[in-house]
C-alpha cells in the first residue's frame, strides 16, 4: 500500500544555542532533543494525578475529531468540565476528547516554577504557554498554528506520533481556503492515495515523541498529532521571524478568522462544503499544472 513520503526528524542528545541556530533555525527544518528537560522540575512531577491534584477544579475546554460545522465558532470548544473530571476519563481509557490551547500561566500561576524557557537563540512568549492534553488514538487534524510560530513541544507521558509538512507542500496537502486546516476526512496517520493522489506528491517528516522529548517545530509548519496512549505536551512559543510569515500571521488573526466566522453566519452550512469543494478543485489544479 502506498505511504505518504516522509523522511524521520533528525534527533540530538542535547545541543547547543550556536548549533540549534545554524542546523535547525536558521534552514528552518524540525528536530527532537532528547534530554533538555531532564533539569526541569515538571521532568518527574508532571503526571496526570499531580495536575488533578494542583489544578483539579479548574475548567479547561475539550475538543473532539467531530468536523468543523458552521454552528462551531473559530477554534471554539465543543465541551467544558472541570480538569479533575477530564482525567478521571483519560484514566479509565473513555475519552476522545483533547484539551487543546490551555494556558497553564493564566490559570495556574505556580507551575511557571516546574519548567525553563529555552535557551537557544529564540525570544519565547512567556505569557502563552500552552497545554495539551489526549487519550489513547485522539489526534487533532493536520493544521498549522494561526501566528505561524516557531514552537517547541514538549511531551510528557505515553507516546504521541507526529506528522509534519512546511509551508512549501501547501499546493498537495487539500487545504481549506480561508482556514488553517486541510480536509478532514483525510486520515493522515493511514491516508487513501488513491482518493487524494496530490498527497503522493507531498514530502514531510514523522517522529514519535516519548516522555522528556522536545520537538522543534519550525514557522508555519502543519503538523498532525495523534496520541498512540493517553498522554499530554507543553508548548512554548516565539513569534515568526521571516517577515512574510509575521504577515500572514497577522492577517490570520486580524482578518481571517473573522472573515471565516461572519461567512458561516452568513451561509451556514453551504459556506463549509463551499470551503470542502475547493480544497480539492484548487489542489488538483495545482498539481495539474
Amino acid at each position: 500500500m502506498l505511504k505518504l513520503n516522509l523522511q524521520d526528524i533528525p534527533r540530538e542528545k542535547s545541543i547547543s544555542k550556536e548549533d540549534f541556530l545554524k542546523r535547525y533555525f536558521k534552514p528552518q527544518k524540525p528536530v527532537v532533543i532528547e534530554q533538555f528537560i531532564e533539569d526541569w522540575p515538571a521532568f518527574s512531577k508532571w503526571n496526570l494525578n499531580y495536575f488533578k491534584d494542583i489544578a483539579g477544579d479548574k475548567t479547561v475546554p475539550l475538543y473532539d475529531d467531530r468536523h468543523v460545522s458552521c454552528k462551531d465558532g473559530f477554534n471554539e470548544a465543543h465541551a467544558k468540565m472541570p480538569l479533575k473530571d477530564y482525567i478521571k476519563l483519560l484514566q479509565n481509557g473513555s475519552t476522545k476528547y483533547r484539551i487543546f490551547l490551555w494556558n497553564i500561566l493564566k490559570e495556574v500561576p505556580q507551575l511557571q516554577n516546574d519548567f525553563n524557557y529555552p535557551d537557544l537563540g529564540l525570544k519565547l512568549l512567556k505569557k502563552l504557554p500552552m497545554l495539551f492534553f489526549g487519550g489513547k488514538d485522539s489526534y487533532t487534524f493536520m493544521h498549522y498554528d494561526i501566528d505561524l510560530a516557531n514552537i517547541f513541544h514538549v511531551h510528557f507521558e505515553g507516546e504521541k506520533d507526529i506528522i509534519l509538512f512546511d509551508q512549501k507542500q501547501n499546493k498537495f496537502l487539500y487545504k481549506i481556503p480561508h482556514s488553517l486546516i486541510t480536509r478532514e476526512d483525510i486520515d493522515f496517520s493511514n491516508p487513501d492515495l488513491e482518493k487524494w493522489p496530490a498527497l503522493k506528491q507531498a514530502t514531510g517528516f514523522k517522529t514519535t515523541l516519548k516522555h522528556g522529548d522536545m520537538l522543534y517545530m519550525p514557522e508555519g509548519y502543519w503538523h498532525y498529532m495523534k496520541y498512540v496512549t493517553t498522554g499530554f505536551s507543553l508548548s512554548l512559543r516565539a513569534i515568526p521571524r521571516n517577515p512574510f510569515n509575521l504577515s500572514k500571521a497577522i492577517y490570520n488573526i486580524l482578518v481571517m478568522r473573522y472573515f471565516d466566522n461572519a461567512m458561516r453566519r452568513i451561509k451556514g452550512q453551504k459556506w463549509i462544503e463551499w470551503k470542502n469543494e475547493q480544497a480539492v478543485i484548487r489542489t488538483t489544479k495545482q498539481i495539474g499544472k
